[in-house]
């Protein structure tokens, strides 16, 4: 067993949290290498997705998995780089609260960096084929462009 300030975890909340942090990573991953085919074994089909508040969109998996393929090519550079990860797991749902800096090139090769850090707030729910991503809200924390 392990222990936390909220007591023991017993070796399936161990395993579970473990599934959810390497969901939040292969998304990352795929978003970061553009194999957005990869994301459907991260959400469910209905998840609900909010990106609007760096400006991009809201609405259900395959819009916004769509709209990701036509939106994130223009971009010749970024990655995610997670952190503070909040895993709250309640029988077969849970939240998680992580923060993501995500530095993007804009403009080309040459072109300037525009600074992003979020608050991912999501929520997952267990399936026949392991903890799917349900929902996932972006909250800004900042926004640079430089």
């Amino acid at each position: 067993m392990i222990v936390f300030n909220r007591g023991m975890l017993s070796l399936e909340q161990i395993s579970d949290r473990l599934e959810i942090q390497q969901l939040l990573i292969d998304y990352s991953t795929a978003i970061d290498q553009k194999r957005f085919g990869d994301l459907d074994a991260v959400f469910t089909p209905d998840a609900y997705i909010d990106y609007s508040v760096t400006g991009g969109i809201e609405g259900q998996f395959p819009q916004v998995k769509a709209w990701l393929k036509e939106v994130l090519p223009n971009f010749p550079a970024y990655y995610h780089m997670l952190g503070n990860v909040d895993i709250r797991i309640s029988g077969d749902t849970a939240t998680s609260r992580a923060i993501c800096f995500n530095p993007m090139v804009m403009g080309g090769e040459a072109g300037q960096i525009y600074f992003v850090g979020i608050w991912y707030v999501d929520e997952f729910v267990r399936t026949e084929h392991g903890w799917r991503m349900s929902r996932r809200v972006e909250e800004k924390c900042f926004d640079k462009l430089l």
